[in-house]
Parts: C-alpha cells; sequence; structure tokens
C-alpha cells in the first residue's frame, strides 16, 4: 500500500465578517427555501446548471469515492417520456402502494400524481448513484455521500435565486431506462430547477420549521 501524500491547506475560506455575522447571513438566504411545484419555463443557461453541479461535485464522500452522476434533462421529449412514467408510479403509490398514514401526512401539502412541473421547468436534473466505480471498485457510504452533495446543490440554487424540488417517484428504475444509465447507476433523486411562476404557492403546511430547541440538545 503507498503511503499518503500531504499538502498544505492553504485555501481555506475565511470570510470577511465575524462567523456568527456570517452565519446569520446565509440563514436569511436559506430560510426562504421553498418546495415548489409551479415553475416557470423561464430559461436557465446551461453554464448555470454546470455550476450547481461542480458546487455540488466539491462535496464530502466516503474515501473520496464521488459516487455520483448528475444527468442534466433539457430536451422536451425527453422530459416527457420522465414525466409520463412517473406518474405512472405515482397513480400506483397513490391508489395502492402508500399506507393511510402516509397519504394522511401528504394530504396538508396537497400533493398529488400530476406532475406537469418535469415538463415545464427547463431543467430536471437527475441524480444517480454509483454502486460501483467505472474501474469496478468498491465505493463506501454512497447514500450518505449523494445526499450530501444534493444538499449542497440545493443550497447553491437557493443562493443563485432559483427554484428546486426534491421529488422520488417510487420506483424510479424507469430513469435508468429513459436515460441509458449503465448498471453501476441507480437513480437517487429528480431535481426540476428554474424560476416560480408569477403566481407561485405553496403548502402553508410546509414553511413551519421546527424550533432549534427541538432540534438541537448541548451536552
Amino acid at each position: 500500500m503507498s503511503k499518503p501524500v500531504f499538502v498544505p491547506y492553504t485555501d481555506r475560506h475565511s470570510p470577511l465578517v465575524s462567523p456568527e455575522e456570517a452565519l446569520r447571513a446565509f440563514y436569511e438566504v436559506m430560510r426562504k427555501r421553498r418546495s415548489i411545484r409551479h415553475f416557470s419555463d423561464a430559461p436557465v443557461p446551461l453554464s448555470v446548471i454546470e455550476s450547481l453541479v461542480r458546487i455540488a461535485g466539491s462535496a464530502p464522500s466516503g474515501a473520496n469515492k464521488q459516487p455520483w452522476r448528475f444527468i442534466a434533462v433539457r430536451d422536451p421529449a425527453l422530459k416527457r417520456r420522465i414525466r409520463v412514467a412517473a406518474e405512472h408510479e405515482e397513480r400506483e403509490f397513490y391508489a395502492h402502494r402508500a399506507s393511510d398514514e402516509w397519504l394522511a401526512d401528504l394530504e396538508p401539502l396537497g400533493t398529488d400524481p400530476t406532475k406537469e412541473f418535469l415538463e415545464i421547468a427547463p431543467w430536471i436534473l437527475v441524480v444517480f448513484k454509483l454502486v460501483k466505480a467505472e474501474d469496478e471498485s468498491l465505493v463506501y457510504y454512497v447514500n450518505e455521500s449523494v445526499g450530501l452533495a444534493c444538499g449542497f446543490l440545493l443550497a447553491a440554487a437557493q443562493h443563485a435565486g432559483l427554484a428546486t424540488l426534491t421529488h422520488t417517484p417510487n420506483p424510479m428504475a424507469f430513469l435508468s431506462e429513459v436515460l441509458e444509465r449503465p448498471k453501476n447507476e441507480k437513480p437517487y433523486l429528480l431535481i426540476p430547477i428554474g424560476y416560480p411562476t408569477p403566481n407561485c404557492v405553496v403548502p402553508e403546511a410546509a414553511i413551519a420549521r421546527k424550533p432549534l430547541s427541538e432540534i438541537l440538545q448541548v451536552r
């Protein structure tokens, strides 16, 4: 086994304000993030999507294997195929797969099997997780690693003034076929990206967040 090589950490980020001030500013951006379903078809340049994915790719990962793949879909025919297949799975979910408790939890959010945003949003970013690397080597903590990358991406989109939605049709195997992905890639998440419509609304029930006292314990 080769000996690891270490280099000086010279590019550490040093904000011009205190950590508290920097975090207050970041929180003010992030607290306004909403998952929306009313997307405008206003265009978003490819360069913006590239920047978002570049930021997502800076996330930490198990053994630095970076087990993610982002497929940016703008082709109307492909978006149509994705919508048709996703709505098929969603109809099955709402009619047969979801428990009564699950449906009750979804009711305040007003969701249903119709997913027109998959065609309207200028981009659908389809996230795949790599269950093996391209060279067949092992990958580690795949779900955790890809989840972190998606979190980076969502935060970056909000920072850029874009709207997003995390959509998880279940099952999602149809995405591998529609997008002709290799066997070592498995669908993880659909993220429509764009701008909200001028009359966009969001569920009131989705705005509330648990207070800090409920999500933090100091020991």
